[in-house]
């Protein structure tokens, strides 16, 4: 697997001791020239000083760095904790010689712990002497906390005669649900473009991709997502409307599903990933309802990891939804198989255990009752999940 940071950026990785494992724990993400910029972060209200501080700065939209540490989220630690994350980004726009507002900190792991500020201190000297020497994926990994790979990829975006590269490198396995993003996910990309234009595009690739994932309905305190343009590429800037705005805008959506894909594919324990679909819902609200209703059902969930075709849960899921449906219009497909027409039993039982002995599942219903859709992505949970969370801190 390989991947290349777009032109003007570079990444560093070390290892500071905040984890009990010994990996790299830290990440510093640099842009050689001041970039256009914008996040969206957790709508949880018990949020991490570093998200605090970055919903203050990317109001500016510029920045130039993003410096990331796992293993400790650096939230509910009070008023220390919110001089912590000024203090990293201080002393890394110090060593950097940028403003200190062009920074922004990510910190993810063990909730309610002060950061080992003494480690991070004597890394951050090193993290920005060595960028550039590090790669896409040693980043990914540095960021990881419960993930079990690292989760990058990347899209080459033709504009006029040249092409521009958009970067993806994004962590989560445990603690996922909406709404935003549910995990850590940082864009990079050459190409210029204006700045308002690039935030209707991130909002929309973040709503349809890391927006519509569950992996156990849990949300973070911590969930952030960037993106920074800092048009090294040379083209003419890209603006809302404009001839390549649309291959943009579809290269950054399916480059952050392709991301959110992975997530899901990581879940804490997971050994299938289930796509949920849902077709004919009188309006989109009763689609989303009724397809995280399914998704984030602990029972569909255990059915589908014991491979056990009780798609009487997925009716019980979707009765509670708060979807507008009738019982009697309501059909239930495994893969290809239609386990439910019109509200009853088609009988095909075998042929839908079948499906479920895959790794990739997809469960459609249609509520025949309207025009509008969605899918979210979920996986089954497994003793696995218990175990890992479990032990989380010890």
């Amino acid at each position: 697997m390989t991947a290349i940071c777009p032109i003007g950026f570079k990444l560093s990785i070390v290892e500071a001791g905040i984890k009990k494992s010994d990996r790299p724990d830290m990440a510093l993400i640099y842009s050689e020239k001041e970039a256009v910029s914008s996040a969206m972060f957790t709508t949880n209200r018990i949020k991490g000083a570093p998200v605090k501080l970055n919903i203050h700065r990317i109001k500016s939209g510029r920045g130039r760095a993003i410096l990331i540490n796992s293993g400790n989220s650096n939230v509910m630690t009070g008023k220390k904790g919110i001089r912590d994350a000024i203090e990293m980004a201080r002393l890394t726009a110090r060593e950097l010689r940028i403003p200190e507002e062009l920074v922004y900190v990510c910190s993810t792991g063990v909730i309610g712990v002060l950061l080992p500020m003494e480690k991070i201190r004597q890394k951050i000297p090193f993290l920005t002497k060595s960028l550039g020497g590090f790669t896409p994926f040693d980043t990914a990994r540095a960021i990881m906390t419960t993930d079990t790979f690292p989760k990058v990829s990347e899209r080459i975006v033709r504009v006029g005669k040249t092409t521009g590269r958009i970067l993806g490198i994004a962590k989560g396995a445990g603690m996922i649900a909406p709404h935003m993003a549910t995990m850590m996910a940082f864009f990079m990309t050459d190409i210029a473009i204006e700045r308002n234009a690039m935030r209707k595009a991130f909002r929309e690739a973040v709503n349809c991709s890391f927006n519509r994932i569950t992996v156990d309905g849990d949300m973070s305190t911590s969930d952030s997502a960037f993106i920074m343009a800092n048009g090294m590429l040379g083209n003419k800037t890209i603006k809302e409307g404009s001839t390549y705005y649309r291959g943009f805008r579809k290269a950054l959506n399916d480059l952050a599903y392709e991301l959110s894909r992975m997530i899901v594919r990581d879940g804490e324990g997971a050994t299938k990933l289930i796509e949920i679909e849902i077709r004919g819902a009188k309006t989109d609200k009763d689609a989303l309802r009724a397809a995280f209703a399914i998704a984030n059902s602990n029972l569909v969930k255990t059915a589908i990891y014991g491979e056990d075709v009780n798609w009487g849960r997925i009716m019980a899921a979707l009765g509670r939804s708060g979807a507008s449906l009738k019982e009697e219009k309501t059909d239930i497909y495994f893969g290809d198989v239609k386990i439910v027409g019109r509200g009853v039993f088609t009988g095909r039982a075998e042929e839908a255990k079948k499906v479920l002995e895959g790794s990739e599942i997809k469960l459609t219903v249609n509520l025949n009752s309207g025009i509008s859709k969605a899918n979210v992505l979920t996986c089954d949970l497994t003793e696995e999940y218990v175990k890992v969370n479990a032990e989380y801190t010890t």
